[in-house]
């Protein structure tokens, strides 16, 4: 018989709300916001030095909530300077929610923003096609990697575009995580999805090797409450299946088999951690910054 299993990116509102239940019980925004307060500094100590303006973009920007921490950190260790950040977002709605925070958040003064509503091959290909090939101080792309169809010729293609001085920052879920071992054991039996690909930070670093670009990787802890996931016919516990797995109503649609071998990987040490009568997907993220 068919699986009547589909990709969670098949519904759209549905992802939205097992999206932000996964922030809500994950401390995924708080371990990348460590990192962009303790470590960023560091890392964009050079790409400003004499230069009256600073050009940032910012690939899969999303909502913003990062990417204004990220330009709060680049205004701090360049006051005054000019800096003009551009932003790469497919969706229309987050591009929405990223103008609405930036009308709220103050001392923006200095800070030019620009939004395409384009993937970052439709960004590549209109830059192409323009003949432009304007260079950057710094390119993040923060958990988006997920999302393109060819890794190395995007990562190639926004390396090409770095200053002298300049660094581009990757952020996705690292190869030590219980989504690597998740996607490596169970990708090949969960609704594939031309939108979505099974990649981690171990996939990442062995492109940039191969590719032959010199990188530093650090590794951000991070956990996620999955408790709830082992509660029959909790209705937050069958949303976070659905983000576990990128699985549509998994609990409804997956076969018993499968939904017991799953369950039972979520609670073996290399997944996740039971403390306090509480279970915690292992959500560990990897920052690689990579050299110009």
């Amino acid at each position: 018989m068919a699986s009547s299993m589909r990709s969670l990116l098949s519904d759209h509102s549905r992802y939205v709300e097992a999206f932000r239940l996964f922030l809500e019980n994950s401390t995924e925004h708080q371990c990348m916001l460590e990192f962009i307060e303790k470590k960023l500094p560091g890392i964009i100590s050079s790409i400003g030095i004499g230069k009256s303006a600073i050009n940032i973009l910012s690939v899969g920007g999303g909502s913003g909530e990062i990417d204004l921490q990220i330009l709060s950190k680049v205004q701090g260790k360049y006051p005054g300077v000019t800096i003009s950040n551009e932003v790469i977002e497919p969706s229309g709605e987050q591009i929405l929610s990223y103008k609405e925070r930036v009308a709220t958040t103050p001392n923006l003064e200095n800070i030019k923003f620009t939004w395409h509503k384009e993937t970052s091959s439709e960004y590549k290909s209109r830059m192409n096609e323009k003949n432009v090939f304007k260079k950057w101080d710094f390119i993040h792309m923060i958990q988006m990697l997920y999302y393109v169809k060819d890794i190395p010729a995007t990562i190639k293609y926004f390396h090409g575009l770095l200053e002298a001085k300049a660094k581009l920052l990757i952020i996705l879920v690292s190869g030590t995580s219980g989504w690597a071992r998740l996607w490596k054991k169970y990708g090949p039996r969960l609704p594939l999805n031309d939108l979505c690909l099974y990649v981690s930070s171990a996939d990442i670093k062995e492109q940039l090797t191969t590719i032959g670009l010199k990188y530093q990787v650090y590794e951000l802890p991070s956990t996620m409450d999955i408790t709830n996931c082992f509660i029959k016919g909790n209705k937050e516990g069958e949303l976070l299946m659905d983000f576990l797995t990128e699985t549509c109503d998994f609990s409804k649609t997956s076969s018993p088999d499968l939904k017991n071998e799953i369950m039972e990987e979520l609670k073996k040490p290399e997944c996740s951690e039971e403390k306090d009568g509480k279970v915690f997907f292992n959500n560990n993220l990897s920052a690689i910054v990579i050299e110009p």
